[in-house]
């Protein structure tokens, strides 16, 4: 099982954490900002990273009778194809629709199935939030949810375990507070 500074190190070579000014998904501004696209692509990393989030999902016994992997997209893809992949389940992504998460392209959840929630980072954890409510709103039950980085230091609450292999708590600021904004500091909208 990796451990969090073999993962971290993954990144860093990766170039997958940025130093900068950032507006996170979240609304909230840093100064870091995890660009998982960058470890993502390249596979054998992708790989690594996914099977250690389901060896130590595994370990908690939460691959039990797995129907699927759902993810938000677009960070979630990857990380729910390969985690799929490691489980040998299907792999459905939600996407926007007029500003909201939906599934289309055909994909459908069956009352009962059962889903992990795949994201790749989460501060606030909206998105996969709004995952969850697509599952469980078709009768899905989501069992875990998997993120390669939990950027709440836990504090991001969902309905399942949560698996992460980083946690962290960065530095974060509401945008009216941010002294990188005072600073003049330009700021960067590197996600989606």
């Amino acid at each position: 099982m990796l451990k969090a500074d073999e993962v971290l190190t993954i990144f860093k070579d990766s170039e997958a954490l940025l130093e900068g000014h950032f507006e996170l998904r979240s609304g909230l501004h840093s100064p870091n900002f995890f660009q998982c696209a960058m470890v993502l692509r390249y596979p054998r990393r992708a790989d690594a990273l996914c099977a250690a989030l389901v060896e130590k999902m595994t370990a908690a016994g939460a691959t039990t009778r797995i129907d699927g992997v759902i993810a938000p997209a677009m960070g979630g893809i990857v990380v729910g194809h390969e985690v799929a992949r490691a489980l040998n389940v299907k792999s459905i992504f939600a996407e926007k629709q007029d500003n909201k998460l939906v599934l289309r392209r055909g994909f459908k959840i069956k009352p009962g199935d059962r889903y992990i929630v795949a994201e790749d980072v989460i501060t606030r954890g909206g998105r996969v939030q709004e995952t969850i409510d697509i599952v469980t709103g078709l009768g899905g039950v989501v069992v875990a949810v998997a993120v390669l980085v939990d950027r709440s230091a836990g504090l991001a609450s969902f309905p399942a375990p949560t698996f992460s292999l980083l946690q962290l708590a960065p530095v974060t600021y509401e945008p009216g507070a941010c002294p990188l904004c005072a600073k003049g500091v330009p700021i960067d909208h590197p996600g989606s």
